[in-house]
């Protein structure tokens, strides 16, 4: 893997009105953060799913800057999955080492934002990114990484039980008809290819989720869900030991799977 990375971190789901989209993911069986704000020139807010070492991000634009623009411009296409973040250990240094590698990723940007405590009080989670460029979006999924400086205010263990049983991210599935996308993303990350008969998948890190690729109609005919769109973050397979049907929540199609990976 890039010098930092070590794994998937969280999928992002853009969605365009917040509160509406966590009561659908509170109906779905998660356990949801509290809305959480970002730092002003983020403009963003979000909900977290939180699991074991990755989790689901609800994000919402709150107020339109340039930090957001991306995002915007997705909504106004559809809801869903719109990206993903790896863990970083070191956002300077990977940031350094992705720009060595000859990509145009740019950062680190620092935020934060107040989360509240079980107790009563509250604290800052506080966090340093760093993205790749747009135009290295990897079968219409955008990609960057992210630091995080303080976990404990991130994994309260309050928020990692989920009626559902979910306990992690096994696979972010990504709906493209370029049999190459898989491989830019590899050599982005520095990881590799695996054939999976209709799927070719990128493992990011032991223990974390893999990414896969394939046409939507082959992610439609394995996983038995509705066809995607052609192009971009299709859904997520999720760890559970009490597997269940599919289901839809804002664009994203989960797929709730017995983790055999443990």
């Amino acid at each position: 893997m890039l010098a930092s990375l070590i794994g998937l971190d969280h999928a992002v789901v853009a969605v365009r009105d917040l509160d509406a989209a966590a009561a659908v993911w509170a109906g779905a069986g998660f356990t949801l953060s509290p809305r959480g704000l970002h730092s002003p020139h983020m403009g963003s807010g979000n909900y977290t799913m939180m699991f074991g070492e990755d989790y689901i991000e609800l994000l919402g634009v709150v107020t339109e800057t340039p930090r957001n623009a991306p995002l915007r411009g997705f909504l106004a296409e559809r809801e869903g999955l719109e990206r993903v973040a790896f863990t970083t250990t070191d956002a300077a240094a990977g940031v350094a080492a992705a720009q060595a590698a000859g990509s145009a990723a740019t950062g680190p940007v620092e935020f934060g934002r107040p989360v509240p405590l079980p107790d009563g009080g509250s604290t800052e989670a506080r966090f340093s990114v760093f993205h790749w460029p747009p135009e290295a979006a990897v079968g219409g999924l955008r990609i960057f990484a992210c630091q995080h400086h303080t976990r404990e205010a991130v994994w309260l263990p309050s928020l990692q039980t989920h009626a559902n049983g979910v306990t992690r991210i096994l696979r972010v599935l990504v709906a493209t008809a370029d049999a190459a996308a898989a491989d830019r993303l590899a050599g982005l990350i520095d990881s590799s290819v695996r054939e999976e008969g209709a799927f070719r998948v990128v493992p990011t890190g032991p223990g974390r989720a893999d990414i896969a690729f394939a046409t939507a109609a082959a992610i439609a005919e394995k996983y038995d869900i509705p066809t995607p769109p052609p192009e971009g973050g299709a859904g997520l397979v999720l760890g559970t030991p009490t597997p269940r049907a599919p289901v839809t929540a804002t664009g994203c199609t989960l797929i709730f799977s017995e983790d055999t990976t443990r």
